[in-house]
């Protein structure tokens, strides 16, 4: 009787057992799994993307955005956000397991008629992935119109279409920077934190560019940030920071909060203000431009505690090759932009 016992209890105690074992998996994957990627805002009852983790290397970057471009006109056309989410998805968003193979598999079934919803319809987070990247890069490639000099009118321009990469590089055509990835390094004055950006270091007074065609909603003084200035994109999902602006001349004069800036355009001159409660202080003690950006899937995070900035290194790195052509108005004592760009995203 006592070993029957003995017997029931045991089998109760590992009833037991692998029922909590079975709950701890589920929890697991409820904690780990799509689920843990998302927020609700119960005012709105809008599901939204809480977290992006952006670690696509800048090789890829620039492959992923060659083979779009290359393809523009042809009967398959390949979308550069797609690739990157795919890999993304195949690799858990380690890039550093990426493979070339794996990017020229995936290009040759896209080109033997085979859609990306086949593709990577079972891929568990191929969709998150496509909205994340979408939100980062969303912008960044489209037809534009651009003015070029003109070979049979000396001295003219003319304005040619184009499809390619139309976000420009932060810092002007013609004047020398550096940076390295600092994404991340603390941060000490007013509180310890964590640097959200990436530290462009150059001359006091370089032209810094308008990365993206957007609208600006705030410019002026950040004890932080100095003179600065926020731009947001007109899809509404990035918000550019550009931050440390000169002492006395921070902005472009021609512009005010609300305007709308073409990708390309000047907006201000690089620094070292900030760090000071006092306006106009330059406490910064290298000059340089703090560029960062925020990616906002629901308003409830522009200005939030559950912000999302995005390590830019390397969107930093691909934008050098697009770099804005800019002159002095010696009336005006500003910097414009050389050759105009009509951005289809602007409204009418």
């Amino acid at each position: 009787m006592l070993v029957v016992v003995r017997k029931r209890t045991l089998l109760r105690c590992a009833a037991v057992v692998l029922a909590l074992i079975l709950v701890s998996i589920i929890v697991i994957n409820l904690t780990t799994g799509p689920a843990s990627l998302y927020a609700f805002n119960e005012e709105t009852e809008k599901r939204y993307i809480k977290w992006v983790d952006f670690t696509v290397p800048y090789s890829v970057l620039k492959e992923t955005l060659n083979l779009d471009i290359k393809s523009y006109g042809r009967e398959v056309k390949l979308n550069w956000i797609e690739l990157l989410a795919y890999l993304a998805a195949k690799y858990g968003g380690n890039f550093k397991r990426y493979k070339k193979s794996d990017l020229e598999n995936v290009v040759k079934k896209l080109n033997e008629g085979q859609t990306m919803e086949q593709i990577a319809g079972n891929m568990k987070y191929y969709d998150y992935y496509l909205e994340a990247y979408t939100a980062v890069l969303g912008g960044f490639v489209g037809e534009f119109e651009i003015e070029v000099d003109d070979p049979d009118n000396p001295g003219q321009k003319k304005f040619v279409k184009k499809y390619g990469l139309k976000a420009f590089s932060p810092i002007a055509k013609g004047y020398s920077y550096g940076h390295y990835d600092d994404f991340g390094d603390s941060r000490s004055y007013g509180y310890k934190r964590k640097h959200l950006g990436n530290d462009l270091l150059g001359s006091v007074g370089t032209p810094i560019i308008a990365v993206e065609t957007g609208r600006i909603e705030v410019m002026g003084w950040n004890q932080y940030g100095g003179w600065r200035i926020g731009i947001r994109s007109l899809d509404g999902k990035r918000y550019y920071y550009y931050a440390h602006l000169r002492k006395n001349h921070p902005f472009n004069n021609s512009l005010a909060e609300g305007d709308i800036v073409t990708a390309g355009d000047v907006i201000g001159y690089m620094g070292m203000t900030g760090y000071s409660r006092k306006e106009n202080v330059n406490n910064i003690k290298t000059p340089h431009l703090h560029f960062g950006m925020q990616l906002i899937f629901d308003e409830s995070q522009k200005d939030g505690v559950n912000q999302i900035w995005i390590d830019v290194y390397n969107i930093v790195k691909l934008l050098h090759s697009n770099r804005s052509a800019v002159r002095k108005d010696p009336e005006l004592n500003d910097y414009f932009r050389v050759y105009k760009m009509i951005d289809p995203v602007v409204p009418d």
